[in-house]
This record gives structure tokens, sequence and C-alpha cells, in this order.
């Protein structure tokens, strides 16, 4: 910022100091010039002074009170003109200018147009004075005065009138960068709320599944590992690979919270502990990410909804598609091979859908699953339907369980129990594409998740991606 920017800001910031100010430097010359020629003005030395000071006196609030200033002015000027007799104009008399200026710059729009017809009766005045003062002589000697008067404060006015457009422009623009500023703070604001509840429902999804069938396979492989030692090492298995995929899929989603990946390497050239941790499992000749043989397909492998497991080439998770549609089919395979009983069945011709709406799918699905594992009780059986309409796709997973009814009903004296961070995770990730979620309990026992979501009418659908000699189960109902 240069010097003069700086002084226009401090002087707009002190207005009242800087014009009194120049009104007193003014008035050191104007008051000079009247006392050292008084026989100019038809007036005395002290009458001359005395004048020149009237008019002034109102100078140093032209900013500050414009309308009151020119008013006070005007009037000062009209006295001197009508009842001293005084038709020359006195050296002061120029502030008429300056006030004229100032009241078109700084006050409201009718007090310049009042100052603009005040400035043609103050000239025709001290035109029809100066022709009477000099006899009452011809009317076409007094024009050129009065035209110098007009023309004067028409300058003064054109010149104010161009500063008051520019300050209103700057005004105008200083205003919207302040509110483009405001918006882009709360736009801000805004996506850092979405992003942080898009990470909150991604990491409950990832979380609570992952647990819900670690805890399962846990539960199982303790029951089993005395009868059918086999199938307790498939469920630590199971629990393995389980947890691998939950930590890329957390890795993955908290990537995009880092400005710059980690290198592999410490200074002191030591393997990093998530390279060491990704890499080679001590003592083995597997990766620590890959499956190892003999497991079920429950989690990373084959058919499965979760990703595989991450490689051992470098501490960030490798990139994958996000799970869609046709990933629900190896959800229920995994919720098959964790014990419950899941029918799964297809209705309609798949189609492509809008970026996000299969995740959605997805996710609904895996939520829900994972509440009837916690849920529902022992031994459930559960239906999960996939409908393809003509211009929305609808979700359904039923279940026979008990449902809240597990924990127990509220007593008199207790709230009944709340939406927990699941649904109202599901009830989010339906808002945001215009879908509806209704969840609740079913008649004759068990609980209903409908998820109803729309998408755009296509005219070719596109139809599943499974071979023409893949088994029943494959294509449709199962």
């Amino acid at each position: 910022m240069g010097w003069y920017e700086r002084w226009a800001q401090w002087a707009e910031r002190y207005r009242f100091l800087v014009d009194l100010s120049w009104t007193l430097l003014a008035a050191l010359f104007a008051l000079t010039l009247a006392a050292s020629s008084p026989s100019t003005f038809s007036l005395g030395g002290g009458q001359a002074v005395l004048l020149s000071a009237a008019v002034l006196a109102p100078l140093p609030w032209c900013r500050m009170r414009p309308v009151a200033s020119c008013i006070a002015m005007f009037v000062v000027c009209m006295l001197q003109i009508t009842v001293l007799g005084t038709p020359l104009l006195l050296p002061a008399d120029l502030a008429v200018l300056v006030s004229m200026y100032c009241v078109t710059v700084y006050g409201p729009r009718w007090a310049y147009r009042m100052a603009c017809g005040m400035a043609v009766v103050g000239s025709i005045t001290v035109g029809t004075s100066l022709w009477l003062y000099n006899g009452a002589g011809s009317l076409l000697s007094i024009t050129p005065m009065i035209v110098l008067s007009l023309a004067l404060l028409g300058c003064s006015f054109a010149f104010g009138l161009v500063r008051r457009s520019r300050r209103a422009m700057i005004t105008a623009m200083r205003d919207r960068a302040e509110r483009l500023e405001i918006e882009r703070d709360q736009q801000a604001q805004i996506a850092t709320a979405a992003e942080r509840s898009r990470i909150a429902r991604e990491m409950h999804d990832i979380v609570a599944h992952s647990l819900s069938v670690i805890i399962a396979q846990a539960d199982g492989g303790r029951y089993a590992a005395a009868a059918d030692p086999a199938a307790a090492a498939r469920s630590l298995g199971t629990i393995a690979e389980t947890g691998r995929a939950a930590l890329a899929d957390m890795r993955r989603l908290l990537g995009v919270l880092r400005q710059d990946q980690p290198s592999v390497g410490t200074p002191l050239g030591l393997m990093a502990p998530d390279a060491a941790a990704l890499g080679r499992a001590p003592g083995s000749g597997t990766p620590a990410g890959a499956a190892p043989q003999g497991v079920g397909s429950g989690t990373g492998g084959p058919g499965s909804a979760l990703p595989a497991a991450p490689p051992s080439s470098g501490g960030a998770a490798p990139l994958q598609p996000q799970p869609d549609t046709g990933d629900i089919a190896g959800l229920v395979d995994q919720a098959r091979d964790d014990g419950l009983r899941v029918s799964f069945a297809r209705v309609g011709v798949e189609r492509r859908l809008p970026p996000g709406v299969g995740l959605t799918l997805f996710r609904v699905c895996q939520e829900s699953l994972t509440n009837v594992r916690k849920h529902a009780g022992p031994r459930p059986a559960v239906t999960v339907l996939l409908r393809w309409g003509e211009d929305e796709v609808e979700l359904r997973v039923d279940d026979d369980g008990r449902g809240l009814a597990a924990d127990g009903s509220p007593g008199p004296d207790e709230p009944p129990p709340t939406a927990g961070y699941g649904l109202l995770g599901m009830r989010e990730r339906a808002e945001m594409f215009g879908g509806t979620l209704s969840a609740g309990p079913r008649r004759g026992g068990g609980f209903s998740v409908r998820f109803v979501i729309p998408i755009p009418r296509a005219e070719h659908a596109v139809q599943h991606d499974t071979p023409d000699d893949a088994p029943d189960d494959a294509r449709g109902a199962r």
C-alpha cells in the first residue's frame, strides 16, 4: 500500500480533523484578503472578516454533516446578498463550491438535488442583486454573471457526481468481496462437514461390519476348537483376512486426509513400521497381506464383498474400484459363511447406475446385515431383495429375528431406544441421492429395511454380466 492509499484511509477515518485543518488554512487567506480590501466589498474591514468567518464556519462539517453544512452556508450567503446588500462575492464565498461538491458526494440523493435548486436560486439572486446595485440597467448585463455562477456550481456538481459514482462502485465491490469471502468460508465449512460425515459413515460401515464378522468367527472358532480344529483354523483365517481388508479400507479412506504420502524408508535407512506390516511376515514365505491357503472365501477371496488384502510393495493401500451392486452377492456369501441363513433375489434387469449409487446400495446392505448379526438374535432367516425398476432401485433386507427386543424392552420410565449411527448413516445416504429409507419392526417379529433410490430412465438396459452356463443362483433368485 502506497502513501496515497494510507493517506486516503487516514483522511477517511478522521474526516472532521482533516476538514477543520483545511478550513483553518482557507480562513487564513480569506480573512486576510477581506481585511485588506474592505472597500471593494462595500463593507468595513471588521464586517468583511465577520461575514467571511460566518460563511466558512459550517465548512468543517461538510463531510460529517453535508446536508446541515450546505443549508447553513446557503442561508449565510443569502443573508449576505439580500440583507447586507453585498452583491460582489467575498473570497470566502468560494467555499460554496466545496459545499456543493461534498453534499453531492456524501449526502443522500435528495440532498444534492436540493443543492442544485439552491445553486440556481443563488445564482439568480446574485445576478438580480448586481442588477439592482448598478442602477437597474439592462437585464442582459447580468446574464454573464448568472451563467458564470451556474457554470462553476455545475462543474462542482459534476465532479461530485463522478466521485459519488466511484465511491458507490468501490463500496459495492468491497461488499461483494466480503460477501464472497463469507460464502467461501461457509462453503468450506459445509464441505468440511460433508466430508467429515462421509468419512464417519464409511468408517462406521467398515468398522462395524468387520468387527461383527470377526466376533462371529471368533465365537464360532472358540466353540469348534475342540470338536473340529479345521473349522477353528478356517475361522482364524477369516478373522485375519477380515482384519487386513478392514485395515486396507481404512487406509484408503484416511489417505485422502494426508497431503503427501509418507516415505517407506526412515532417515536411518530402516524399514518403516507400516511397510514392515504390509510386507513379508517374519519367518514366512508369503506376504502378510496375502490370504493363507485353505481358508474359506468369507472375505478377500473370490466372490467376496471385501477387497483383497494389500500387496507388500508399499505403505499405501492400492487403489481399487469402490464396491457396487455387483458385490452384494459376495456380501451375501460372506454372511452365509458366517452362519447366517440368507436368501438373495434379484428382480428386473440390471443397468449402469450413476456414480455413487452402487456404493450407497452396497453400504446400506452391508449395514443391514451387520445389524442382523448384532440384534437379530440366534439363527435368524434373512431375505435380501434387489429390485430394478424403470426409474428406481429398491433394496429390502428383512429378517425374522428378535431385533431390538433382544436387548430387552425399555421400562415405563426409560426413553424409547433411538436410532443408532448405522440407521442415521443410511438416512443420510438416502437424502444425498433423493431416495427414501424406511426401517422398523415387521409384523409377526423381525426387522425390515427398505431403501429406494431414483435412477434415470434408460432406453437400453445393461444385462448383468453372468455367463450363460452359470448356475441359477448366480443369475437371479437365490
